[in-house]
Formats: C-alpha cells, structure tokens, sequence
C-alpha cells in the first residue's frame, strides 16, 4: 500500500499543470516542493530500481499472485520513471563527469519528457490500483 500511496504523491508533483488546472490553490504547494523536486526524484528513482530488482528476485509470485506481482513491477516501473524525470537535473549534475552517461540520460529523458503528464495521470491509475491491490491480493 505504501508504493500505491507514494506513486500517487509523485504522480501529483509530476503533474502540475493538469493539478493547476483543478485546483488554483495548488501553485503556492508545488511552489513550496519545487526545490525539493530534485531530490524527490533521486530518491524514487533508487527507490523504483530497487523495486524492480524487488520483483524479480521475487518472480515466484508470478506463479502464486500473478496480478500482484505485475502490478508491483508496473508500479515501480513507473516510480522509477518519474522519479528519474523529476530528478533529471540532480542526477545529470551527479554524472557530470561521464560524458557517455550524461548524453545517454539525455537521450532518454528526451524521449520520455514530452509524455510526462500521460505518464503522471498513468501513475495516479497505478498507484490507485496498486492501493486496491494490496487489499486483494496479500502475498
């Protein structure tokens, strides 16, 4: 439940306009985490890895609870894409020195960056279901 509720939170600060749109209100909130966001995005990135890893060092549950276990994976799927959108700049500052890392970062976010809030609304669905999810199916 605490992925489904964190992926949420994430989705809402990868969001902001769509957020901004709904509630006018919300500026002053998105302004105050606004300096924050890059490390939010550090953390959920390794946080969305270790998820992934999580998963696949798990991948018997694939033949116990297959929806839970794809819907783990999906979940930190997409934490560890946000994660990594929001907290692009922090972590192209970390890799600075390796030019090859650096423009292949680049590469990615530059595919992903025009699909940012598709991809937040879609973690506000997955985080819902994964919240759902973890009442239905205990592991």
């Amino acid at each position: 439940m605490i992925y489904g509720i964190s992926l949420i939170l994430l989705s809402i600060i990868a969001v902001p306009s769509l957020l901004l749109s709904k509630k006018p209100n919300a500026k002053e909130l998105l302004e105050k985490v606004a300096p924050y966001q890059g490390w939010i995005g550090v953390v959920f990135t390794i946080w969305g890895v270790w998820g992934i890893i999580s998963a696949f060092l798990n991948i018997g549950w694939l033949t116990s609870a297959p929806i839970w276990w794809i819907t783990l994976l999906a979940g930190n799927l997409m934490e560890a894409t946000l994660g990594f959108m929001l907290g692009y700049g922090l972590i192209s500052s970390f890799v600075a020195k390796n030019e090859e890392a650096k423009a292949k970062a680049e590469l990615v976010r530059a595919k992903i960056a025009p699909k940012q809030g598709k991809l937040g609304i879609l973690g506000l669905i997955v985080g819902a279901w994964m919240i759902v999810a973890s009442f239905l199916f205990m592991v």
